[in-house]
């Protein structure tokens, strides 16, 4: 299909993303799976190429281009292939974004100027063992004590938690005041009392680190605050309809990637002598995906543009990604079975889609929360 939403500048940076995976990326992905992590200098090197940091204004070592679909683009190609340990979009579309709005000038020469180098990697803990979903269940604790935050409690699910050199950690200042009782706090490597707990062993997503984070009378500067105190969960809501519609990208490109691949493979594969593809049943299914996919993708590019213009809601944010990942999961999975006993094997992008497709209705709020934020806006 056709796509408007994207201009020929648009495209010659889509070509230059794929050719820094094609050279960075790909060669290392089995090395990276099997490790369970990434070799940090392919930030430096996404740094080097332009496709990290690029919304970074130039006085601190970035490109300026403050253009959403340049996210889109680094997100669709990543979803293809063997991306998924390299954590651009974590850096791109939800660290840059804090470290550009919340900052003070000296956090500024300080972070952003080491994120757009490759020179600093970031995470950001919000889940906890008892809270996912549901922010307003967190219990890590932020006390100020003179100069300093004394911050205790525990983190999980954390992407980048082995790797990261900074996590933004969201942190309750004020048991009394709900909602207004959250801030966020910078933890740098080597603060005392933060300690990483082991990488989790998941189900997909294999070079993409995954660990718990402790932290026991872990004490950082007050300077390290982002944003203002007592508006971090606003200031995670102000991003949270834009870290879901990328979440809806990638999910999307991903599903045409390995329905791409699967086409190709139901005009090959034969089956009592002709091919798999030409039996009504698979035919059928095969057309089903293409139109879904192509509807979806409308409504996502439509969601690119009202980024851009800025008026994206958290609603419209909350259908792209429930729709989108639940598609994606639907996608893979009928792919997979057009495969038979081939689509079972490792060997097979398939195989491993199936592994990595499953977390995409989880992360950033799950489908039923997603529902949950559709159904309230219409009044129930």
């Amino acid at each position: 299909m056709t796509r408007s939403v994207f201009t020929a500048e648009h495209e010659e940076f889509r070509s230059l993303v794929r050719e820094f995976l094609a050279r960075e990326v790909t060669p290392h992905a089995e090395e990276w799976e099997a490790a369970g992590i990434v070799d940090k200098r392919v930030y430096k090197a996404a740094a080097q190429a332009g496709v990290l940091g690029f919304s970074v204004p130039a006085e601190y070592g970035g490109l300026g281009v403050d253009d959403f679909r340049y996210n889109a683009i680094v997100a669709e190609e990543l979803a293809k292939g063997r991306s998924s340990g390299v954590a651009l979009t974590l850096l791109n579309d939800i660290v840059a974004p804090y470290l550009l709005r919340l900052t003070t000038e000296e956090q500024r020469q300080r972070w952003l100027t080491a994120l757009a180098a490759g020179d600093m990697i970031f995470a950001i803990a919000m889940s906890e063992p008892a809270a996912g979903s549901d922010l307003a269940g967190i219990r890590t604790s932020a006390v100020r004590d003179g100069d300093e935050w004394v911050i205790n409690g525990q983190k999980t699910f954390i992407s980048n938690g082995i790797l990261s050199d900074a996590v933004i950690v969201v942190c309750r200042t004020d048991p009394a005041a709900g909602h207004k009782g959250f801030s966020l706090i910078m933890v740098e490597d080597g603060a005392p009392g933060f300690q990483r707990g082991r990488k989790l062993a998941k189900m997909g997503h294999h070079a993409q680190d995954t660990a718990e984070l402790y932290f026991s009378d872990c004490r950082v500067p007050v300077a390290n605050l982002l944003g203002t105190e007592g508006r971090g969960f606003y200031h995670l809501m102000e991003n949270l309809p834009s870290e879901r519609l990328s979440i809806a990208i990638s999910a999307i490109a991903g599903a045409v990637d390995t329905f791409e691949q699967t086409v190709g493979y139901a005009k090959e594969r034969t089956a009592f002598g002709q091919p798999i593809g030409s039996f009504q049943a698979n035919r059928f299914r095969i057309a089903e995906m293409a139109t879904e996919l192509d509807i979806a993708r409308i409504y996502v590019d439509d969601c690119i543009r009202r980024v851009v213009e800025g008026t994206l809601t958290a609603v419209d944010a909350a259908k792209a990604k429930w729709w989108c990942t639940e598609l994606h999961k639907k996608v893979v999975d009928q792919c997979l079975q057009l495969h038979g006993g081939y689509g079972y094997m490792l060997e097979y992008p398939v195989a491993r889609a199936y592994q990595d497709v499953r977390i995409n209705t989880i992360l950033g709020g799950t489908t039923e929360i997603m529902k949950e934020i559709i159904g309230r806006d219409l009044g129930f």
